[in-house]
């Protein structure tokens, strides 16, 4: 199995990024997104800047995937999209139908990201005819709910990753809630998720944990956690374990465990330094935002 690292999902400065993708390159980590996917206002990295990254990857034996964002709502923004789409060094990922039809116009492949909405076989082909060679799948389908498409991917060659660290994706908006937050217009937002190295936390008035504010982007407080279950994804036919960026240096440590896991090593998430609740109902096919540890897999 691979371990991949999806695109950083926050607002980082140009000098945070080179820094934790310095060293991403001589991590354990076989496959690296790059790019903005939230909002097309973080501009602290230039195309140019994420494919002087994308080569030092490359030179350091990584697989480099360009993504792209997920909800678009200018041509600016399309015309930045097509840049990626259109380009042939690069694998693309699309989290965005004008993605896939700008690859498909050129001839290149995709990986469709999660916020593409893939939920059976007849959507597979159809994605697979226009070019789609990875697929990975939507946070909220689990082990159960996979089962009849795994076998139908297999047979077709696409590759199948699924998420196993980091927070999910509940909805996206045309609105910034970031700039809400702070009482200031979208346009105007003053680039407040700079502030925030992993967005801003939600609590009910009961004092729970709720969402995490990103932007346009509305995740969960809970981060997925499936390093103790990376066995049962690879029985299941699972090929590539996906990792999703929280602070640098939590990811980091992250990827370690995750590799010596798989090595074999006997390490509990406890070892992650940082304030995360974790959950993993949805891989369980109950409430997302559960818990539950292996050995209690019964009681579910």
């Amino acid at each position: 199995m691979k371990i991949s690292l999806a695109a950083v999902p926050y607002f980082w400065s140009q000098e945070d990024y080179f820094s934790f993708y310095k060293k991403i390159a001589s991590s354990p980590v076989d496959i690296v997104y790059l790019g903005e996917t939230v909002c097309s206002k973080r501009r602290t990295m230039k195309f140019q800047d994420w494919l002087d990254i994308a080569e030092l990857l490359t030179q350091a034996g990584k697989q480099v995937v360009l993504s792209t964002l997920t909800l678009l709502e200018a041509d600016s923004e399309l015309k930045y999209l097509s840049k990626i789409a259109k380009q042939k060094d690069y694998l693309i990922e699309a989290n965005d139908m004008a993605a896939i039809q700008v690859a498909n116009d050129n001839g290149n492949a995709f990986v469709a990201g999660t916020a593409i909405n893939v939920y059976n076989n007849r959507a597979i082909d159809i994605l697979k005819k226009q070019g789609m060679s990875r697929w990975c799948i939507p946070v909220e389908l689990g082990q159960q709910d996979i089962a009849p498409m795994i076998s139908h991917c297999q047979s077709l060659g696409i590759e199948l990753e699924y998420r196993v660290f980091g927070r999910m994706p509940l909805a996206y908006s045309a609105r910034c809630f970031t700039a809400r937050h702070h009482k200031l217009p979208k346009d105007d937002c003053q680039l407040k998720c700079l502030d925030y190295e992993q967005g801003l936390k939600v609590k009910t008035q009961e004092g729970d944990s709720f969402a995490q504010i990103n932007g346009i982007e509305t995740q969960s407080a809970k981060v997925n956690y499936l390093f103790d279950r990376w066995t049962e994804l690879k029985d299941a036919g699972i090929e590539i374990l996906r990792i999703v960026p929280v602070s640098a240096v939590d990811t980091l440590k992250a990827v370690d465990q995750l590799a010596a896991m798989m090595q074999g090593v006997d390490v509990s998430k406890d070892a992650l330094v940082g304030d995360y609740e974790f959950c993993n109902g949805y891989w369980l096919g109950i409430e997302g935002m559960k818990y539950v540890p292996v050995k209690n897999i019964t009681e579910v």
